[in-house]
C-alpha cells in the first residue's frame, strides 16, 4: 500500500501532566477524521494505556524482543465498536529490564515496526516521561514530537530540560508544544510563552504552540470507566481540544514528504557525538 504515514511522539519532563491520556484521545480524534492509526504504548517499564483502555493483552512489545513476535499479532482494534484502522501495540509494565533497552534492542524494535507502522497514516508513540537513553531515543525517531506541559514551574523546567538533551545529543529542534489541565487559552498562551522564551534565549529554536487542552472533569470519569474520553463525552471541554489537536496534526501531515525505503515512519537515530 503506498500510504504517507507520519509518526508523533508523545512526551514529557515530568510524569503527571496527562501525556498517555492526550495521545490516546488525540489518536481516537485522528480515526474519527477517517485516518488509520497506529498507538505504540513506547512506556516499556511503566505501560499503562491497556489499563486506560481497560483491555487485558495476551502479547505485549517485549514479546517482539524476547519471543521474535511479529508486531501484527500483538494489535489490539479499539476504534468504535471494537474496529479495526485504531489500534493499540501494548506493552507491558514491571520489567525493569525494559526499562532502558541497550541502542541495539532499539535498533531491532525500530526495524521489526516500520513494516507495520508504515501501514498506517499516523503512528503515536507515548513515551515515558524524563530523559532515560530510551525515551530520548523513542523521541528522536519520530517525525514529529508533541511535549505536553502544564502550568506548574516543575513541568516547565523538566520540559526544558527534556528539549535541551534532545537538541544537544540528537540535533533535534521541532517541538510541538500542548499546554494541558489548562483553566484558560490566556493561561494556556503565558505558560507557552515563558517556555518558549527561554527556549528561544539559551537553545536558539522556539517551539511551536499546538493547543491547549482545558481541565476537564469528564477526563476523571472517562479514566475510571477505562474508555476514551472522545468515545464517552465527545462534547465536553477537552474532547474538543483534542479534536482540535488532530484536526492540526492532519494538516501538519499534508504538508510533510511522504513514507518510501529511505524515509520510514520511525526513523533511524543519530546521536551527535
Amino acid at each position: 500500500m503506498n500510504r504517507k504515514s507520519v509518526s508523533f511522539s508523545v512526551l514529557s519532563g515530568k510524569g503527571g501532566v496527562g501525556k498517555s491520556n492526550l495521545a490516546l484521545n488525540i489518536c481516537y480524534g485522528l480515526h474519527l477524521l477517517g485516518r488509520k492509526v497506529l498507538l505504540m504504548d513506547c512506556d516499556m517499564g511503566l505501560a499503562n494505556m491497556d489499563v486506560l483502555l481497560g483491555v487485558t493483552p495476551e502479547k505485549d512489545m517485549q514479546d517482539i524482543l524476547i519471543n521474535n513476535r511479529n508486531p501484527s499479532e500483538i494489535l489490539i482494534p479499539f476504534g468504535p465498536g471494537g474496529q479495526s484502522g485504531l489500534d493499540l501495540l501494548p506493552a507491558n509494565s514491571g520489567m525493569a529490564e525494559f526499562v532502558d533497552l541497550d541502542t541495539g534492542a532499539r535498533s531491532i524494535l525500530r526495524e521489526k515496526l516500520n513494516p507495520l507502522a508504515a501501514t498506517y497514516d499516523f503512528v503515536c508513540m507515548d513515551i515515558g516521561a524524563g530523559i532515560s537513553p530510551t525515551v530520548l531515543s523513542f523521541a528522536a525517531m519520530s517525525v514529529l514530537r508533541l511535549v505536553v506541559i502544564t502550568p506548574e514551574p516543575t513541568s516547565l523546567t523538566d520540559s526544558y530540560a527534556l528539549m535541551k538533551v534532545l537538541s544537544a545529543r540528537y540535533d533535534v529542534s521541532d517541538f510541538q508544544i500542548i499546554v494541558n489541565l489548562t483553566d484558560s487559552r490566556d493561561e494556556a498562551k503565558r505558560t507557552y510563552n515563558r517556555l518558549s522564551a527561554v527556549c528561544k534565549r539559551f537553545l536558539g529554536f522556539v517551539p511551536a504552540f499546538l493547543c491547549e487542552i482545558r481541565t476537564d472533569r469528564s477526563l476523571v470519569d472517562a479514566v475510571r470507566k477505562q474508555r476514551p474520553l472522545m468515545e464517552l463525552s465527545p462534547r465536553s471541554p477537552a474532547a474538543l481540544d483534542c479534536m482540535a489537536a488532530a484536526e492540526k496534526l492532519d494538516r501538519l501531515r499534508d504538508a510533510l514528504p511522504g513514507t518510501g525505503d529511505n524515509n520510514p515512519p520511525l526513523r533511524a537515530v543519530r546521536v551527535l557525538e
